[in-house]
């Protein structure tokens, strides 16, 4: 049994923590804010319930293979629905599209908009579900963490499943729907699940296609409750294991331990130094503790970790690094709790501006800027789930991408100025010309926050951008290569970003655990002998 300290009560923290607890590992999680979650944390205001993070239930098979990992089942903990609409898009100067659970309606509407974009959408998922596969049976679970292992995940690979991946990668998301439609609204259908990977589709390798088998194809689920309902559901798994979870608890450093001749041999076979604990501080009493620790496994933002909480000379991914890295983009999010019904929007409403390229240049490109006009997401759960607001009442919240910049906050002008033009734009499209006037709860936050509350780099939403030199091996590992027993979780490392994949990531920490222990061990006993 090892003694495991975990930062951070997200959903990877949370989930290495569980996995590990039931392995009989003596397992503590410690975690800045005064409730678990991270980022699918939860507000909650005169009979609100606002999910300030993830909102979209996909690929549900790797919820499942974590639940069973845990002998339980995603339909015993969550209370899923699925949702008869997987989304609706709005367009300038076109009507809606309604993105359904049929696979057959949505074809058609294609079709309807443009003769042969039926036939060619069929083919486009067809390719999208040879993608996914690939993915989830050679890539995501994958650590690449040797030269073996990055056998094991091309191995078997055929011909053309070289081909096809070599072609997916070689070229954007955007042109690759090009295939598909000339009309720009159907693209756009098409290539906006690159946002929510934090990256332009103009960016994003083709690759990504695979996320359009998620929502066309397996449709759009929701656990009922609202998000907040996983956060609860994975500490309590992983506190019946006998972990512990400590909230209003800052990590101000790992410490790490010199290893003999560390500095000399460093390489990623032989690290310079052993993590031996942490360094926390009690936010109520100011209390600072010495936790000790075989193994920690850092589940917060890893440039945060690499940056501020690693000593300098045991740093894998020091400043410099980051300096060549892509952020991902920032967001503003808007909660509202309105008065009366909005039935012109469904559970997912995506709004495009007509120049999408313009729009994405100004959150992605090299002279970053608050958009005008801006695309953005709309969630309303009250059209689900009456839970999450009081009878006679809708709640909303409004995601609109910006980019990474920490220096926005709620009250700049150019924020301000955003969220004013998004809810009027958004009460005409949901037929509600009157909204600004009937909100009753309001609530905006920027990439000020997520900077502050999260310690995310730049202040992005999501996590690094999953280009293609930010994707699969090419992404941050999950393990120093320069401080042994130091393994990293969460959506700043492999696979990525997002809710499964932070849950893979647990998965891959807690394997890489077991790995770091037996060579703790290892270490250990020859210290001894060394000693004798």
């Amino acid at each position: 049994m090892s003694r495991i300290v975990v930062v951070g009560a997200g959903v990877a923290g949370l989930g290495t923590a569980a996995l590990l607890a039931q392995e009989g590992h003596d397992v503590a999680v410690v975690e800045r804010q005064p409730t678990v979650g991270g980022r699918i944390g939860v507000w909650r205001e005169g009979g609100f319930t606002f999910d300030l993070g993830p909102s979209w239930y996909l690929m549900p098979e790797v919820f499942d293979r974590f639940f069973a990992a845990l002998g339980t089942t995603a339909q015993d903990e969550l209370d899923l629905v699925e949702l008869p609409t997987a989304f609706r898009a709005f367009f300038d100067g076109a009507p809606p599209l309604d993105v359904t659970r049929d696979v057959g309606r949505t074809v058609a509407a294609f079709e309807a908009r443009e003769p042969g974009a039926g036939a060619r959408l069929e083919a486009y998922l067809g390719s999208a579900g040879r993608t996914y596969r690939t993915a989830v049976d050679r890539f995501l679970y994958s650590d690449y963490a040797s030269a073996s292992e990055l056998g094991r995940v091309v191995r078997g690979l055929g011909p053309r499943d070289v081909a096809e991946l070599f072609t997916l990668v070689s070229t954007s998301l955007w042109r690759r729907t090009g295939r598909v439609a000339r009309d720009d609204t159907l693209r756009q259908v098409l290539a906006y699940p690159a946002v929510f990977l934090g990256a332009s589709p103009y960016q994003a390798p083709a690759l990504y296609h695979l996320m359009s088998h998620l929502d066309l194809v397996e449709g759009v689920r929701y656990p009922r409750g609202g998000f907040g309902t996983l956060a609860t559901a994975l500490e309590r798994l992983a506190v019946e294991r006998g972990a512990t979870v400590r909230t209003r608890t800052e990590v101000e450093r790992v410490l790490v331990e010199p290893l003999p001749d560390g500095g000399a041999r460093c390489s990623r076979r032989r690290p310079a130094g052993r993590a031996s604990g942490v360094l926390v501080r009690d936010l109520v009493s100011g209390a600072v503790e010495r936790l000790e620790a075989d193994v920690v496994v850092a589940a917060g933002d890893l440039h945060h970790t690499e940056t501020r909480l690693v000593p300098g000379a045991y740093r894998t991914y020091p400043e410099r690094w980051w300096r060549r890295r892509d952020p991902g983009p920032g967001a503003v999010l808007v909660c509202l709790g309105v008065r009366g019904s909005l039935d012109g929007l469904a559970h997912h409403s995506l709004v495009f501006t007509a120049d999408w390229q313009r729009n994405f240049d100004a959150v992605f490109g090299r002279r970053r800027s608050v958009p005008d006009p801006a695309s953005y997401y709309v969630c309303r759960p009250s059209a689900t789930d009456p839970t999450v607001a009081p009878p006679g009442h809708e709640n909303l919240f409004v995601l609109v991408p910006v980019p990474a910049d920490p220096g926005l906050t709620p009250d700049d002008p150019r924020v301000t100025a955003l969220v004013d033009r998004v809810v009027a734009d958004l009460g005409r499209r949901a037929g509600a010309d009157d909204l600004d006037g009937r909100v009753v709860v309001r609530r905006v936050l920027t990439p000020s926050w997520f900077a502050q509350t999260l310690h995310a780099w730049s202040g992005g939403a999501l996590g690094p951008a999953h280009t293609l030199r930010q994707s699969a091996l090419l992404r941050g590992r999950n393990a120093s290569s320069k401080v042994a027993g130091l393994v990293y979780a969460g959506g700043s490392t492999i696979p990525g970003v997002g809710l499964p994949m932070c849950l893979i990531s647990a998965e891959l920490a807690a394997r890489r655990v077991a790995a770091s222990a037996a060579a703790g061990d290892h270490d250990r006993r020859d210290a001894a002998e060394t000693v004798s």
